[in-house]
């Protein structure tokens, strides 16, 4: 039958499947009706005959008409949907860009080609009419999402459907403006501390101190006014300080350069006043920028002082100065205060561990030795936690010198052991250390987190524990044992006192970690060692506790005879060990110090692989430059003049690479300040 109407020249209706069969069906039933009246009578016939073929003819009009009027509304439809595809390709406010498998241009809709000039586009490449379009090309070419870029000082919203090889464009410039203007005015929070303001004023007249006063808020004054952001005195040595985003980041540009011009200036006047600023942006809730201005002020305060951290809440805090060494400011009351409240702190608590890093040193152990003293001055049980495998030849002397100790050996654990012994009250202490990832045991830390000291002289890194209940951070001391040593003097006189080998391991770890007493050693440094060789330090076993085995020497010399200088930096010397080869960090730091002996050297770098399957870094350097912002950049940190980190997943030569771009990044940074002291 579709044969027979497709050779048939038939009405419009019929041309539609279902009109077809509609009629059929109608035609059969009448052809039935039709039988039926004539079979009854031929008079009934002929009248129903009549009536029928007037119905059908009607019906088939209506029909065919109806399917004209929806043939042409179709053909109607389709044209208007074409035509508008073609017009919304043309002028809809959406930039369009069709290029060939070789990268030549194909088509361009009207809306992008004003961008392009009076150039000629069909046929030619991207590169050939536009660099900068190819480059943001090139770099979102697999990104399957939205990117905002940057083309011709106007901003796109760009999506490219790779497939099709079409990149469509949106002009957000208008809308990216008043984003732009809505985070420049956002409120940014600051605290500006006075770090050292009583114990210069200690000395001074009143006349001096009122002098100092106006000097140091004369300049600030100075300073808000020429980057137009409000300031106010709330205290002797307190300001606070209020700015817009987009002036906060004008003033990091300057990179904080009123910290140098106040300390210098008041140097000269034999009084150096340094600053410490915490600002917090980021928030619209004027209560939290305050709170994480004072988080970020302790921070700075926390490393030492003469310095600016800049935080939003969650994000990375970003520092500015520190590049003088801490003065020192902790005092005996301070030390008093902190050993009566460690005392309290022993009275609620069932049990005490303490750990120091993951690679123990000579004044980590010290330290938890020292702990472990005032524990049982106090009467209490303390544990010192120690993680298993063997370490370099001194750290590993002294270990198995305590374990042979009746008085110790028991109180010396695993970090599995410690973890089982662990209860809800006990109270766990860090010691030479903060970053709970550098623990000796993480997990512990994690199990007592509620219920944890820090003592430390490094300076505080951005990674913390969340709510530690005592914090005892000095970087002005030159070692944990010397923080700790000061502690002895307010314990009870009745107590058992420190041992002799306590004594010797204590001092031995401020010997080390003063390069035997020449680096950031002062009046207090001296008053420590003396109150250990009074209890008993033997200076003969301490000898023989860093005495060196032949394999740590050789492999010491080993590292130093492949240093290099650094491309640029004629008073920086690095190391990069061998691929295949692993060396122990304390070998690789002893390098470290060693390169500073050589003549111009200020700053060396040893790079190696550690048994732990990380790659670490020691820096060290004599004070004039400032390692600690190298390693930070680099995810460590340390001291202005001796720092470290690990980094994993990454080669020798990687990391090299890295340590070279770190340097001269930080110095890059350093110049402008550099330039204008010269």
């Amino acid at each position: 039958m579709k044969k027979l109407f497709s050779l048939t020249n038939l009405p419009p209706f019929l041309k539609n499947q279902v009109l077809r069969w509609i009629a059929l069906a109608l035609t059969v039933l009448s052809i039935f009706g039709l039988v039926v009246s004539f079979l009854y009578d031929w008079k009934s016939g002929v009248l129903f005959l009549v009536f029928v073929c007037s119905l059908l003819s009607y019906i088939f009009k209506k029909m065919n008409d109806l399917s004209v009027s929806t043939d042409n509304y179709i053909s109607d439809l389709s044209y208007r949907m074409h035509r508008g595809e073609q017009e919304t390709l043309l002028e809809m406010p959406v930039g369009v860009l069709m290029i060939s498998e070789t990268g030549a241009i194909e088509w361009v809709n009207p809306y992008l080609t004003p961008y392009f000039g009076d150039q000629d586009l069909l046929g030619k490449t991207v590169e050939e009419v536009n660099e900068e379009l190819s480059d943001i090309l090139e770099n979102n070419w697999d990104n399957p999402d939205y990117a905002t870029v940057k083309w011709e000082d106007h901003y796109f919203t760009m999506l490219i459907q790779k497939e099709y090889r079409t990149i469509y464009m949106m002009d957000i410039t208008k809308y990216y403006q008043i984003e732009k203007d809505y985070n420049d005015e956002k409120i940014a929070v600051g605290q500006v501390f006075l770090d050292n303001y009583d114990e210069i004023t200690q000395s001074m007249t009143d006349q001096e101190i009122s002098n100092l006063n106006n000097y140091v808020t004369n300049e600030l004054t100075i300073w808000a006014q020429k980057f137009g952001f409000f300031i106010k005195q709330v205290d002797e040595d307190h300001y606070i300080m209020m700015a817009y985003s987009k002036v906060l980041k004008d003033i990091e540009d300057d990179k904080f350069s009123i910290l140098d011009e106040i300390r210098e200036s008041t140097s000269k006047q034999n009084y150096p006043v340094t600053l410490s600023i915490g600002i917090a942006y980021g928030e619209d809730n004027l209560n939290d920028l305050s709170e994480q201005a004072q988080s970020d002020l302790d921070l700075a305060l926390g490393r030492g002082g003469d310095q600016v951290v800049v935080k939003a809440k969650d994000h990375e805090a970003r520092f500015y100065g520190g590049k003088t060494n801490p003065m020192e400011k902790r005092t005996r009351v301070r030390a008093r205060m902190i050993s009566q409240a460690l005392q309290e702190l022993f009275k609620e608590a069932d049990t005490i561990f303490v750990q120091g890093h993951s690679q123990p040193d000579m004044d980590s152990i010290g330290a938890g030795l020292g702990i472990h003293r005032l524990a049982k001055m106090n009467n209490k049980h303390c544990y010192v936690v120690i993680p298993d495998g063997t370490f370099h030849s001194d750290v590993q002397r002294l270990i198995d010198k305590t374990k042979e100790d009746e008085t110790l050996a028991d109180d010396i654990i695993t970090p599995d052991e410690a973890l089982q012994l662990a209860t809800d009250n006990s109270l766990l202490i860090m010691v030479d250390h903060s970053k709970p990832s550098m623990s000796v045991s993480e997990d512990l830390y994690n199990r007592l987190e509620s219920k944890v000291m820090i003592i430390d002289h490094h300076r505080r890194g951005e990674e913390f524990p969340e709510n530690p209940v005592l914090v005892y951070i000095e970087p002005y001391a030159s070692s944990t044992c010397e923080l700790i040593t000061e502690m002895f003097e307010y314990q009870s006189q009745d107590a058992e006192p420190v041992s002799k080998l306590e004594a010797t391991a204590m001092l031995t770890g401020i010997f080390v970690d003063t390069k035997q007493f020449t680096l950031r050693t002062g009046t207090r440094t001296f008053d420590a060692a003396s109150y250990l060789r009074s209890a008993g330090a033997d200076s003969e076993e301490m000898q023989q506790f860093m005495r060196e085995n032949p394999d740590a020497y050789m492999a010491r010399m080993h590292l130093i005879s492949m240093a290099k200088v650094v491309e640029g930096h004629e008073n920086m010397m690095y190391v990069a060990g061998e691929e295949d080869k692993v060396y122990d960090p304390v070998t690789a730091a002893q390098a470290a110090d060693s390169m500073l002996n050589m003549s111009g050297v200020e700053a060396s770098y040893v790079i190696s692989h550690r048994p732990d399957d990380l790659i670490g870094i020691s820096a060290r350097s004599n004070g004039e430059v400032n390692v600690q912002r190298v390693m930070e950049e680099l995810g460590g940190g340390g001291h202005l003049s001796s720092g470290a980190t690990q980094i994993a997943d990454k080669t020798i030569e990687e990391v090299e690479q890295m340590l070279l771009d770190s340097i001269n990044e930080v110095k890059s940074e350093e110049a402008p300040e550099e330039s204008e002291d010269n």
